[in-house]
């Protein structure tokens, strides 16, 4: 992907938005995907999930890849 604000990472925060971590995973970033769906998931319980959601759409949409 280019970079921050390309389309993939426009597509990547629309992917997060609607499954916390997919966007991460489209982005080759498995074990970030994997720690910010367990980690909505385990908050969604309590009803603090959205936090983690939110931190999922802004992390992939300001990923920059390192060269």
């Amino acid at each position: 992907m280019a970079g921050q604000g390309s389309g993939g990472n426009v597509l990547a925060a629309l992917a997060s938005f609607f499954i916390p971590g997919l966007g991460q995973l489209l982005q080759g970033r498995p074990l970030m995907a994997f720690i910010q769906f367990v980690l909505a998931g385990i908050l969604w319980f309590f009803l603090l999930g959205w936090i983690i959601h939110l931190w999922s759409i802004i992390d992939a949409a300001r990923w920059t890849p390192e060269e």
